[in-house]
């Protein structure tokens, strides 16, 4: 038997969304009436098929069900310990305590330029602060713990008495034990704790909210010529495989965001289709997050019109993603995002 994958699409926004919602000609998307969509895509491994919401009673047995059930979750207002998804996207902007990090390495990595920049970037309108002490750029290699811990530790309390909700982005559990200890609010490993075995033990003992990122290999061997049988429903199975796997080892809770990783053991063609096709993971039931601020496949794409910082390419990716229900974009550029958003959103409601 197939199994089959729910897909929300052909959106709307803003003004054309709320008289869609009003004349019960689409659904909302995770509770929020100001973006909505009319048609869902039915995947399996061998075929799509595209149905309009009109039309779910009309569909066989199987099909009906599996829609309904799905929809549910898509529909859903997403709830989340301290942050709210109705004002989306959330920036989470970034922060490298490191030296090599692929666009910004050692650029923020003493106290006073880490301090710095996240005085800047809550200022700009960043609602999450990434904090990482290791780089996972392609190719790059794993450091040793105490040389993590010395990056990050010191700045970590002054940036939790700014009062913003911080990440910790690391793959090592006795990292995120301190900064737990530290007051840290969300944990971000990229290889979806499967780098080291005691981060499982981590999030059971401290209940802390956590992301789920898809990486295949590691940051050292990720570009190496990555295949998949498909990308996305192959990314959906693990993000479904995982969060089973943390159910069952007794993480009951539901401050779950999930990311599929551009970029992170994917060629240009996964990254795209997973673009094209991200409001695929609305149906896991979890806020969708996603980086590509800066990414490589913006360079293959724009070829001779690249750019050192990415900017345009960061900047439509971004609204393309918000387009689609992301409620959490990833970025370097705080502030040229955010003005981005608001334009977007002031042009979408006259």
């Amino acid at each position: 038997m197939y199994k089959y994958y729910t897909r929300p699409c052909n959106f709307y926004y803003g003004r054309q969304s709320l008289i869609k919602i009003r004349k019960k000609k689409a659904f909302p998307l995770n509770g929020n009436k100001f973006i909505s969509f009319d048609t869902i895509e039915i995947i399996s491994r061998k075929k799509t098929n595209k149905i309009s919401i009109k039309k779910i009673n009309l569909q066989n047995k199987l099909i009906k069900s599996k829609i309904k059930k799905d929809l549910k979750l898509i529909i859903k207002k997403k709830k989340f310990k301290k942050l709210s998804f109705i004002d989306f996207p959330l920036l989470m902007g970034i922060i490298n305590l490191t030296p090599d990090s692929f666009s910004d390495g050692n650029k923020f990595n003493s106290e006073k330029k880490a301090l710095d920049r996240a005085k800047f970037l809550i200022k700009k309108g960043c609602e999450i602060l990434d904090i990482g002490g290791e780089s996972t750029r392609p190719g790059a290699k794993a450091i040793k713990k105490e040389l993590e811990w010395k990056r990050i530790g010191k700045i970590l309390s002054k940036i939790k008495k700014l009062n913003i909700f911080v990440s910790l982005d690391t793959r090592k559990s006795e990292i995120m034990e301190r900064g737990i200890k530290q007051k840290v609010s969300l944990i971000n490993d990229v290889s979806g704790f499967k780098y080291d075995k005691n981060t499982i033990t981590i999030l059971k003992k401290t209940n802390i909210p956590f992301i789920i990122h898809h990486m295949k290999g590691s940051p050292e061997t990720m570009q190496k010529n990555p295949k998949y049988k498909n990308v996305l429903l192959d990314i959906y199975d693990y993000f479904e495989k995982t969060i089973n796997q943390l159910r069952s080892k007794g993480i009951m809770h539901n401050n779950i965001i999930l990311d599929p990783g551009i970029g992170f053991g994917k060629n240009l063609k996964h990254n795209i289709t997973i673009l094209n096709n991200i409001s695929i993971f609305h149906s896991l039931g979890f806020p969708i997050m996603l980086g590509t601020s800066r990414k490589r496949f913006i360079k293959d794409l724009s070829k001779e019109n690249d750019s050192e910082d990415r900017l345009g390419g960061t900047i439509s990716s971004s609204l393309y993603a918000m387009m689609h229900g992301v409620q959490i974009l990833r970025v370097h550029d705080v502030n040229e995002v955010r003005q981005s958003i608001k334009v977007f959103k002031s042009l979408n409601f006259k």
